[in-house]
Parts: C-alpha cells; structure tokens; sequence
C-alpha cells in the first residue's frame, strides 16, 4: 500500500496553520538527493507532482556547489525562489533581519574530503554556525533542522548542541529511517524492559552508520527509565565480528532474527568480505550490538528481546517507492510539526547520541579495536513517540498528543 497524504493528516485544513516560510541552506541540489527529496517537497508537493504539499514555503536558498545535473538554478527559477552567495543572505532573504520562520540545512551530498576515520567532512557544524551567527546578529532565533548527523565529529556534534542550548534554538537533526514505514509492524511499548538488542546496517560505515544507529536507538529508547547514555563503546572487524557471536558477546538468535528481516545474499553470512560490528554498552546495562555487512546485507532492521515477550521482535526499515521517498515526507512532517509550534517534535538528543556512538566506534577502528569509554556519552532524554510513517495514516502528528 501507498501512503496516503491526506488533507487531514497534512494539516492542511486547520484555521489554525497558515503557511511558514523557510530558508534552505544546502550543499547541492540534484535528482535523488536530499535537498531534493526534503526541498522538492515544499517547492512541488508531497508526491513532487504539483499536488498538496507542506503549510511551508522556501523563501531561499544558499548552495555550495554546482554541478553538471543541478537542480537548484532550474527549480529556483521555476518557482521564483533567490538563491543567494552567503548564508546570512539566505537566512536574511537579503534584509537586515531574519524574516523567516525555519532553517533547513542539508550538510549532504556534494565534493568534500574524509579524514582518517572515513568521516565524510560535510560542512554541517559550519552551516549551523554561520545560520546562528546570523541569528545572534539579528537578534532573532528560528528552529533549525540539520540533516543527519551532528557533526559527523564529536567535538562539532557537541559544539552544534551546546550552541542551541545556549541560544534557546528549537533544533532538530537526524535520520529518516527513524519516520519511515515498517516491515513488519512491532510494538514497543513504553516503559518495557528490552533484555537486548540487535541491528544490521549496510554500506559505508559513516554514511549508512548512521542510518543503522538511529533506527535501533528510536526503538530501545522506549525501555524502562528512557534513555540514560552510553558507557564504552568498541568497534570490531573482520574475524572478530564472529568471535563476538561464538562467545556470546551478542546473542546469535538476536541477530539471525536481524538478519533474516533484511533482504541479503543466499550465501553464509561469515563470507561476508568486510564486516564490522558497531558493539556499545548503555549505563543502564543493556548492551547495544550493529552489524555493517557491506555488499551482504540490503537493508536495516533491529530484533529485540523483550522480557515479558517469549518471541523476538524484529522489523526493518521498508522504503517504499512512492510518494518519492516517503521517509522522507514524514521527515519533513516533522520539520513541519517544529516550524509551526516552535517546539522540536522529537528529542535532538537522540541524533547527539546515536552520533557520539559512530564517531567512538570509527574512532576505536582506528585504534586497533580498542574499547573505548565514553563518559561524554552519558547523555539522558525521553522519548517523543512521535509517529512513524503510518497506513493507513494517523491524524495530524502536530496536534495529537505524544
């Protein structure tokens, strides 16, 4: 089944909305990637054909780099948007002040370095920075969306956080898969007790990590005492991904389940050519545990063991094909939901976590798989239960209580 993209569910018959505007701070613009499916929808709708589409409207744009299939000078023109040469234009819309309501930045896609951990360097910590000087400037602060991950280094993933706690900015940030469809649909309730988890990710390591982490954090997150942080965190590779299994350092029926929800090669999973295991303990004991199988595995998913269940719980994350990512539709739902009542729809926290934990384990990697501990990582919040993608949809998830 399709998502339908209600009037409704959408907010678009409530007296009470009227259309925000945002400015969109961007690395590039082409088919397929980010800015395209989060800006493509406010430019062109929901399903990107000109239909209904978010109560927002892009008053600008700032781009860092144009390529040979840029979309955004198309586009721009199109739908008589100004693309500006700086940030603070941007967000200023060229006045000397800040007359939008939002700032999405999207740090991904485009031509930058990597370090030596494998990090792709995109400008995120730089787009904020430039974003709240302008807020400081102006003397005006909006919310803020930051694609992805924080950082993706810890010391700027860090920096972005205090920065908006400083500067009372309603801030959000993170993974699609976190709003996306299931399959199949499991229940989590609140307040249970989650015995162990499990996760299975794909691809590199720093940009599907992410991906990986979230989806299992936007579940364990949910158990007893919500979240409290992480005490160590290790990164395992090659012969002893399967050690960690054969000991019983992560439960083998845990990640078969994992494994079996995804979509993956018929082949034994031990010929997978460069596995890594993503291994973390929270303080509050439970033990966290993400398998990347690159060129193995096809999908993310999570299994968890709940204490009052006798069965495991399984699901991955389902990309359907229409409306155009719809992932990312209930992403910007969400952007949406905190543009309009100035409020993040769901913690921030969560992204600095599930960001801490990738940089410490590509930073054990490098380090011989060294454990590393991690007391910066201690960081509480609890939880929104803001919706994922539903179907049939839910009500309006910016006036139904969390």
């Amino acid at each position: 089944m399709s998502l339908r993209f209600s009037r409704s569910t959408l907010g678009q018959d409530s007296k009470a909305d009227k259309t925000k505007s945002v400015a969109a701070i961007l690395t590039a613009y082409e088919s397929g990637l980010h800015a395209d499916v989060l800006i493509g929808k406010i430019l062109e709708g929901w399903k990107q054909d000109g239909g209904p589409g978010p109560q927002l409207k892009l008053a600008a744009m700032y781009v860092e780099q144009f390529t040979d299939r840029d979309l955004a000078r198309t586009m721009a023109k199109k739908h008589n948007v100004p693309i500006f040469d700086s940030i603070e234009q941007a967000v200023t819309v060229g006045s000397e002040g800040v007359p939008v309501d939002g700032v999405i930045s999207i740090g991904e896609h485009g031509t930058y370095p990597y370090n030596e951990k494998g990090q792709h360097l995109y400008p995120r910590r730089r787009f904020f920075e430039e974003i709240t000087d302008t807020f400081q400037k102006y003397s005006r602060v909006v919310p803020v969306f930051s694609d992805k991950h924080l950082g993706p280094i810890w010391s700027d993933a860090k920096w972005m956080f205090d920065r908006a706690k400083e500067m009372k900015i309603p801030f959000m940030a993170g993974s699609s898969m976190t709003v996306g469809y299931r399959a199949p649909e499991i229940s989590v309730p609140p307040g249970c007790e989650i015995e162990a988890a499990v996760g299975v990710g794909y691809s590199g390591l720093d940009i599907y990590g992410s991906h990986a982490l979230e989806f299992l954090q936007c579940h364990v997150e949910q158990r007893r005492g919500a979240e409290t942080g992480v005490e160590w965190v290790q990164c395992l590779e090659g012969k002893a991904v399967w050690k960690a299994l054969d000991d019983g350092v992560v439960r083998q029926e845990l990640f078969d389940a994992a494994l079996a929800a995804v979509p993956h090669q018929s082949s034994d999973v031990r010929l997978c050519e460069a596995p890594s295991l993503f291994l973390f303990q929270y303080l509050d004991g439970l033990t966290g545990a993400i398998f990347m199988l690159p060129n193995y595995a096809r999908g993310t998913s999570v299994a968890l063991k709940l204490t009052e269940k006798s069965s495991l719980l399984a699901t991955r994350f389902d990309e359907r094909a229409e409306p155009r990512h719809p992932h990312f539709a209930w992403l910007l739902k969400g952007i949406e939901c905190m543009i309009h009542t100035g409020r993040p729809t769901y913690p921030v926290e969560r992204t600095l976590l599930t960001s801490g934990i990738l940089d410490r384990a590509l930073t054990s990697r490098i380090q011989d798989q060294k454990k590393l501990e991690t007391p910066e990582l201690a960081i509480r919040y609890q939880p929104a239960n803001y919706p994922h993608a539903p179907d049939p949809p839910l009500e309006d998830p910016c006036t139904s209580s969390p």
